[in-house]
């Protein structure tokens, strides 16, 4: 198994209304959090501590919430919040 972002819970609805230039931002921000979490879990199935905590990332137009999940190889996005700004 390698690593993956995915969208979790109600993320993946709010992904369906925000604009794609939002979503594109969401995505390369996501994809720096997923290669952070295999660089520093390379033994990501085998890991027997808790999951780090998560954390906030502002992003131009809104913020995303996101968890790792170690064991299970993913960053899940658990919230988007899309502001316009």
């Amino acid at each position: 198994m390698s690593w993956k972002g995915e969208y979790a819970f109600g993320a993946e609805e709010a992904a369906r209304t925000a604009p794609a230039d939002f979503l594109a931002r969401v995505a390369c921000r996501a994809d720096e959090l997923v290669r952070a979490a295999e660089a520093v879990h390379v033994h990501g199935r085998a890991h027997q501590d808790l999951d780090p905590k998560g954390g906030d990332v502002v992003v131009p137009g809104g913020m995303f919430t996101y968890q790792v999940v170690v064991r299970s190889e993913r960053v899940h996005l658990v919230q988007i919040t899309y502001l316009g700004f």
